[in-house]
């Protein structure tokens, strides 16, 4: 799969940037190396969807514990972690497990926590984010009696089959993203900046400009792509991490000066500041979530977006949980993609009747292309 590839040269470059402590990095949330970064806690009213606290035990479920160590931030930070939290919690409405967890303030907290779900006896512990990927390694290793999974993350040593390593192709739903968002636009200009350039936040990006280049190439009309180009990734727009909300606004305020008029921020919760330089703007200008479904999750920003590129790790827990409980946990990778539904766009919502439906249509089609292997989104038409 090409995001793997890409995510395994790209793991010396984060593990460094982590040891090395580079301003902001230090505070980045819920990010996977997607991890695109974690949100601000939902504000009162805000959320429909954030989860309910964890509780440890299930008295008339099976005998199965499943638990999570967050990254930085909390279950309700309308990001990795939150997602993540909700497949625990469908694991244990669903099917009965036991749940249990421990959120990480700092760096610091990642080897106490997950000795922490050892301590418990958790029957398999999900380490969210690739901050937390060196822990977890380690934990995998130390610990050969007790399964792990790794979300955005990968297996540092082969002889772990007790790891799992979750992967997302997030540039498979991205193509579909890019595409619509090159039709939607009036002024065929779209943008995109990344938390960091790191390689599950240019996945993303590398599908959202194929995507448009795609629609460029079927339909004639030069689409431009502000902030990122797949042949020069190192000069793309970055905030330089997943906090700075006012350099995020900034980036944004620039592309709209340069006219675009959706944009896509792979930046976590930063997206509050892109909706800010829309409103201060006072143009006609829409957004793209990522992670989870940004309209139905935080409903106050639905009318600014388009669609979602979800990575829907909430549904990739549970299956995972699922084909454990049974013993057969399998130290093999999770890949998500459009085919098993690990990653997907959202409803239109607000925005269904002002996308003709030939091209969704279209985008049905250049799903089942890619899921076929006939259209790599990968690559620049």
């Amino acid at each position: 799969m090409p995001f793997i590839r890409q995510l395994m040269r790209g793991k010396h470059v984060i593990k460094n940037m982590r040891k090395r402590g580079l301003a902001g990095f230090a505070t980045l949330g819920a990010a996977a190396l997607v991890l695109v970064g974690c949100g601000s806690a939902p504000e009162a009213g805000g959320d429909t969807d954030a989860p309910e606290t964890p509780e440890a035990g299930n008295s008339e479920g099976v005998d199965f514990l499943a638990c999570a160590v967050s990254d930085e931030g909390s279950w309700n930070d309308k990001s990795f972690n939150e997602v993540s939290m909700r497949g625990l919690l469908k694991a244990k409405s669903d099917l009965g497990v036991s749940i249990q967890d421990a959120e990480s303030i700092t760096f610091e907290d990642f080897t106490p926590n997950l000795d922490a779900m050892v301590a418990a006896g958790c029957d398999v512990t999900f380490a969210v984010g690739f901050n937390i990927v060196e822990e977890v390694n380690q934990a995998a290793l130390d610990n050969p009696d007790f399964n792990f999974v790794s979300i955005d993350g990968w297996k540092e040593d082969e002889a772990t089959p007790n790891l799992k390593a979750m992967v997302w192709e997030m540039n498979e739903s991205s193509f579909l993203a890019g595409y619509l968002s090159a039709a939607y636009s009036q002024s065929k200009t779209i943008g995109t900046y990344g938390g960091m350039n790191i390689p599950a936040v240019t996945d993303f990006m590398v599908g959202f400009y194929n995507g448009a280049k795609y629609y460029e190439k079927e339909t004639g009309t030069e689409i431009t792509v502000i902030g990122f180009d797949p042949a020069n990734p190192d000069d793309g727009d970055y905030v330089g991490g997943f906090e700075d909300k006012g350099k995020a606004k900034s980036i944004s305020e620039g592309q709209i000066e340069k006219g675009a008029d959706v944009i896509l921020p792979v930046a976590g919760g930063l997206f509050s500041a892109t909706s800010e330089a829309i409103n201060e703007s006072g143009k006609d200008i829409v957004m793209l979530g990522v992670d989870l479904d940004v309209a139905k999750n935080s409903p106050q920003y639905a009318d600014q977006i388009l669609t979602s590129i979800e990575k829907t790790i909430d549904v990739s827990v549970f299956d995972v949980i699922a084909a454990s409980i049974d013993g057969s946990f399998s130290g093999d990778p999770y890949i998500g993609t459009l085919e098993n539904s690990g990653t997907r766009i959202s409803p239109l919502y607000d925005f269904e009747d002002k996308v003709d439906a030939d091209v969704m249509l279209k985008i049905e089609e250049l799903a089942k292309m890619i899921i076929a292997g006939d259209l790599d989104p990968t690559v620049t038409p």
